[in-house]
């Protein structure tokens, strides 16, 4: 019996589905069984809940702290374009984000103007700033690409304006651009040449 029992153990998968950790416990007794995938066998140490984390401290010189908060923003979605066959015509997987940019409070009013500045291709007459995406036929890895970008165009803002190049600078850029309009000036001539000797004499 004992034989047959380990044998029943031992050919049972371990990927099939098991009761939750309280189904083992009924009228004060514990289950024999207990599979090897159970929560709280591989993470002994854990509560076993779910929780969403509080948003980050903003940092100490007033920079973007990679914190978007959803609750500012505007997130709509619609059908997404191009093929994919009936998915893209039940479901609606195109993020479009926007928020008004002046009004926007957890920025600071250098990133905003900045903003303004870099991406007015974006912004709507009423002052929005629109960002899209269809990236994928997935609803939520489209709206993490759509905070992505307004993650990256908020870090841009925020890097120092570089300023003018220096006469040095200036003059050995100037003099790249010379030798460069002189060597295809010189490849021109010579194809020329090529395509010249090519031709029967009169």
């Amino acid at each position: 019996m004992n034989k047959l029992v380990s044998t029943i153990l031992r050919t049972v998968p371990l990927c099939r589905t098991v009761p939750s950790v309280q189904s083992f416990h009924v009228l004060g007794r514990q289950y024999s069984y207990k599979s090897d995938l159970a929560l709280e066998t591989i993470y002994p140490n854990s509560g076993l809940r779910l929780y969403t984390p509080a948003p980050p401290e903003p940092k100490p010189d007033g920079t973007f702290n990679g914190y978007i908060p959803l609750d500012k923003v505007n997130i709509t979605f619609s059908r997404s374009s191009g093929p994919g066959g009936q998915n893209v015509n039940t479901v609606s997987t195109k993020v479009d984000l926007r928020f008004h940019l002046q009004t926007a409070t957890w920025l600071s009013e250098n990133t905003r103007n900045r903003l303004a500045q870099l991406q007015r291709g974006r912004i709507t007459k009423d002052g929005y700033l629109v960002i899209k995406s269809e990236l994928t036929r997935s609803q939520q890895m489209n709206t993490a690409d759509a905070l992505e970008k307004l993650r990256s165009f908020i870090r841009q803002a925020e890097q120092p304006v570089t300023t003018e190049p220096s006469a040095e600078t200036v003059e050995k850029l100037r003099r790249r651009h010379e030798k460069a309009a002189r060597e295809r000036l010189a490849m021109k001539r010579k194809r020329s040449e090529t395509k010249a000797q090519r031709q029967a004499p009169l």
